[in-house]
């Protein structure tokens, strides 16, 4: 029997073979390290995304914007406003001054009192009262006239009319549209707003006369030309009030208010003492009075402010 050779690999056919396996086992490798790289950056990912929704969770700021997340939120051109007079009383001791009546010094004190229902709208009460100053607060206009009308005529029945305030209780809405920031000389920053007011209200009026004084008819020296009447009559008017003011915020309890409004009411036009031909007193007509009220205070806010949820 014959026995053939077997056949041995040349080294070519040998070297193509290792090439062969070494280049499939790289392959393999390769496939298996990118998809545990995938895996791992994936894994990643997914950590990184979940660490702010726990944050989230946990956080009650981010809770609190999650509960209101998808409503509206109010636009204000003011944000994170120092004072907030929303549902607070404020009671306000005030001082005030009558400028425009040219023939006494009219003085007064009182209060102001409000419920805020919002930052925006408030009701209030104003109730003032003004003493009678008699001879003492009448002003210089007032004896000159009387002085020039004895003088032209010493058997005058000229007087000067003298209406004072006496007391007043005016009840206005108040609607504040302004709130601003002053910053003062770059050392601190002065929070105030402008409100208007509307309403209407209840003046009493002292109705006076000043006449000749009858020391200075006599020619005593140094007595002046006037002296008011003994037994002045007192008036009420109901009055429509309109007027305008300012908080500025010094504490987030207490403000400066400042404050200026005319309260008008009809009443007869002023009397003279001025006779008809037959001796009868003249008829009056009625006319429009307005008594322009400037007022200074210091404003109370009671409770204290409620925690807020500022807009950044």
């Amino acid at each position: 029997m014959t026995t053939l050779p077997v056949p041995r690999p040349t080294r070519s056919k040998l070297t193509s073979q290792l090439l062969s396996s070494t280049l499939s086992s790289s392959t393999l490798s390769s496939s298996t390290l990118l998809s545990s790289t995938l895996a791992i950056f994936l894994g990643l990912v997914g950590l990184m995304a979940a660490v702010p929704e726990a944050a989230a969770a946990d956080h009650p700021a981010e809770q609190a914007l999650e509960e209101i997340r998808g409503k509206k939120l109010p636009v204000s051109l003011i944000q994170n406003k120092f004072f907030v007079k929303a549902n607070r009383f404020e009671i306000a001791p005030v001082v005030g001054y009558v400028p425009n009546n040219a023939f006494v010094t009219s003085v007064y004190g009182g209060a102001i009192a409000a419920y805020h229902f919002s930052d925006s709208f408030a009701a209030e009460g104003t109730f003032l009262y003004a003493p009678n100053t008699g001879a003492a607060g009448m002003k210089g206009l007032t004896q000159t006239l009387v002085g020039i009308a004895y003088e032209g005529n010493n058997d005058t029945t000229f007087r000067q009319p003298l209406d004072r305030l006496q007391l007043g209780a005016i009840f206005s809405a108040r609607w504040s549209p302004v709130y601003g920031k002053i910053n003062l000389i770059g050392e601190g920053v002065l929070n105030f707003d402008v409100y208007g007011t509307a309403g209407v209200g209840l003046l009493l009026v002292t109705k006076d006369f000043a006449s000749i004084n009858p020391d200075y008819a006599s020619g005593v020296e140094g007595s002046d030309p006037a002296i008011p009447s003994t037994s002045p009559s007192t008036e009420a008017y109901p009055a429509l009030n309109l007027g305008i003011g300012l908080n500025f915020f010094l504490t987030q309890s207490i403000a400066l208010k400042i404050d200026a409004r005319g309260a008008f009411y009809i009443a007869d036009e002023p009397d003279y003492g001025n006779k008809l031909p037959n001796g009868e007193p003249e008829e009056l007509e009625t006319r429009l009075y307005n008594t322009f009220l400037t007022t200074a205070g210091i404003s109370i806010f009671i409770p204290r402010m409620k925690p807020r949820m500022f807009n950044f």
